[in-house]
């Protein structure tokens, strides 16, 4: 390996690095404004000058490649009078309003400032004023605070894939703007609030809130999709005042998508409290103690087999697995369900139901093939892996079925099922392209799983991947793209009711009306014709569910309770307690384990170690090799049609945020581009 020489110690470098990088090696730090790992190179803010052996003038650090014998010196007199002298130019139009600024605390130009520059101005010109721009219900712009940076351009066009920022005039007059002044349409766009080193663009909904030095910090992760990407929980007292991107190179690098971000004013709203008891037609609060024993004394009128009980998309491990015990101890019923749709599992095997190659794995890929899935509005974190992908490896991506602009190119080859059949016979242009391919992915959506022709796609792509020897031990080109939090540790668990001759036993067992005591888990997106079925709901918000239910018990947020989830991947992480249920309400585990107490019954477990343990030893039981269980399923003539996602709207949580209803009014607005085109 190459070395360089910095401030007197030799350092290794990799072929490629920047002097920047190769000093950081070295352990010295170097300021800077413009530059960012995860994006292009600029160079314009010059606060990274470092001195280098023979030159007579500082170099940019972050845009000089690092060669084989440089010797760089970063604290020397001349370098340190370097950078005092563009903090100074980078400050004299910069306004002194940091008592009001809402990056106060955790300003790079402050911070920079108070080590790099002068203790003083000596600036005594008029500053300019720059007009605000408006960007939508998301970002508030200052723009005079602006330093021109251009991170936030950079990540538009990059990372994002929508060219809706830049720059406009030139030196002074230089401004950041939209162009036309309209809201930005990326399920990205809050990123660039993290991005900004100054307070040009900070968070609108969190605007004058709270200082950052008031908040508590939790790292926890989302639920919003499948995804499962690291974030931080802030908070002061009980109210989740914002949450920020962790870093984890494995899931979510350090992005996280508008509606993580910014759902969380939806747990202040239509909360529930306190139980509920309906009579005669209207909802009254009640005690815990009464709404238990209405609930036991109903359970004792039905059948064990008249009984179900349906799991929501939100819902931790620690829910599902005390549910499915209590319905398999005290009531003795197996009428369990994860889905809320006609969606086609195959829990035979793990690998029938996450997605395989990994999200980090898309980057190696060579190929990708989409049946049936909206990545962008369905992961929108994995859909961003796609377009790196498809940015660093040129790779072709084809599509069966019309997702609408994914940010990145792609070929539509269709939406029919022959397409499937022609592709596993090998008589599709496609099926060569993939055989030739060394990491090829097919990610397959849950509009291509929908209901008898779902287990026709999926069987026939598991059978060609297999016979082409594409599911191995080093590369699995299968995977299942599912949009719930909950699913995959769900069919972990066993919470699903199929047979070998229906994989929808339970909703036709629904639609038959066979079911007279219904238990909903949170589960808020499954249509029901309630006629005479005796409904319990057990959730955290006032939604869809708890309209139509007889008794409701409150439960907890994600963000107020410790939980485990299993992402789409298959990845088993805990997020953490960051708040508490308001008034009332319980943590779920705790509500199950009463309610058993009180009928007399004892579950596996007597708190909530055990019940982790039991959980691990479960989780531990699916994670084997696969076995590659084939099954041969005669062609289905169908068509894969994507199904409309309401982006804003997929859970309790994010139907309750303001902040969301007004993103959703002006995607609506959108025509024929971005969310309203991928929609």
């Amino acid at each position: 390996m190459p070395k360089i020489i910095v401030n007197n110690k030799e350092v290794e470098f990799e072929e490629g690095m920047t002097v920047l990088q190769a000093c950081e090696l070295a352990g010295a730090e170097i300021p800077r404004f413009c530059y960012h790992e995860r994006l292009s190179i600029a160079g314009n803010c010059r606060m990274c000058l470092v001195e280098m052996e023979k030159s007579p003038k500082p170099i940019a650090s972050c845009a000089e490649p690092a060669v084989e014998g440089m010797n760089i010196k970063t604290n020397t007199p001349f370098v340190d009078k370097a950078r005092k002298g563009v903090m100074e130019f980078l400050l004299a139009n910069h306004p002194l309003d940091c008592p009001v600024c809402d990056q106060g605390g955790e300003c790079d130009l402050q911070d920079q400032s108070m080590f790099y520059g002068f203790d003083r101005s000596r600036y005594s010109e008029s500053k300019r004023q720059v007009k605000e721009k408006y960007m939508g219900p998301l970002i508030k712009t200052i723009m005079t605070r602006c330093i021109h940076c251009t991170r936030c351009i950079r990540f538009a066009t990059e990372v994002a894939g929508i060219t809706e920022l830049g720059a406009i005039g030139r030196g002074e007059d230089m401004e950041i703007t939209t162009y036309l002044e309209k809201a930005m349409e990326s399920e990205m766009s809050a990123n660039v609030i993290d991005l900004c080193p100054v307070g040009a663009l900070t968070s609108k909904p969190y605007a004058f809130e709270a200082r950052p030095w008031d908040l508590k910090k939790t790292e926890t992760i989302d639920v919003m999709d499948a995804v499962g990407s690291n974030i931080r929980v802030d908070t002061y007292g009980w109210e989740v005042k914002r949450i920020l991107p962790r870093v984890n190179e494995d899931i979510n690098e350090e992005w996280i998508s508008d509606k993580t971000r910014y759902a969380c004013d939806g747990l202040l709203k239509q909360r529930l409290d306190t139980p509920y008891v309906r009579e005669n037609g209207k909802l009254k609060k009640t005690s815990w103690d009464n709404a238990f024993k209405i609930l036991i004394s109903k359970l004792k009128t039905v059948n064990p087999n008249e009984v179900a009980g349906i799991v929501g998309d939100l819902a931790d491990l620690e829910m599902m697995y005390s549910f499915k015990s209590f319905f398999k101890k005290c009531i003795g019923s197996t009428n369990l369900e994860c889905r809320q749709d006609r969606i086609y599992i195959n829990p035979n095997e793990r690998m029938n139901y996450i997605f395989n190659s990994s999200i980090k794995g898309i980057e190696e890929s060579d190929l990708i093939l989409l049946v049936g899935t909206n990545p962008r509005l369905e992961a929108t974190i994995l859909n961003t892996r796609i377009r790196k992908a498809y940015l660093k490896n040129k790779l072709k991506i084809y599509s069966i079925g019309d997702p609408g602009d994914l940010t990145y190119p792609y070929q539509n080859i269709g939406s029919s099922t022959s397409i499937i059949r022609d592709i596993a016979s090998g008589l599709h242009d496609v099926s060569d392209k993939i055989k030739k391919s060394k990491k090829p992915l097919i990610i397959v959506g849950e509009s291509a799983l929908y209901a008898e022709v779902g287990e026709y796609i999926f069987e026939t792509l598991k059978n060609f991947l297999i016979n082409n020897n594409f599911i191995t031990k080093d590369w699995n080109a299968l995977n299942v793209l599912v949009q719930q939090a909950s699913r995959v540790g769900a069919i972990d668990l066993g919470i699903y009711s199929i047979n070998d001759d229906d994989n929808f036993s339970f909703f036709n067992k629904l639609r038959n009306n066979d079911f007279k005591f219904l238990y909903l888990l949170g589960a808020d997106s499954i249509n029901i014709d309630k006629k005479d079925k005796f409904v319990i709901y057990q959730g955290s918000h006032g939604d869809k569910g708890a309209e139509i239910a007889d008794i409701i018990l409150p439960g907890a947020a994600y963000t107020e309770k410790n939980g485990l989830f299993i992402n789409l991947e298959g990845s088993l992480q805990r997020a953490y307690k960051a708040s508490y249920p308001p008034g009332d309400a319980r943590e779920d585990w705790a509500i199950i384990k009463e309610l058993a107490d009180r009928m007399n019954k004892s579950l596996e477990f007597n708190n909530i170690q055990q019940l982790r343990e039991s959980i691990y030893k479960e989780i531990k039981s699916k994670t084997v090799e696969p076995v590659k269980i084939t099954k041969k399923i005669d062609f289905k003539e169908g068509n894969i049609s994507i199904k409309t996602i309401d982006y804003y709207y997929t859970n309790p949580i994010a139907r309750s945020s303001k902040v969301m209803s007004e993103c959703r009014q002006i995607s609506k607005r959108f025509l024929s581009t971005g969310i309203e085109k991928a929609s």
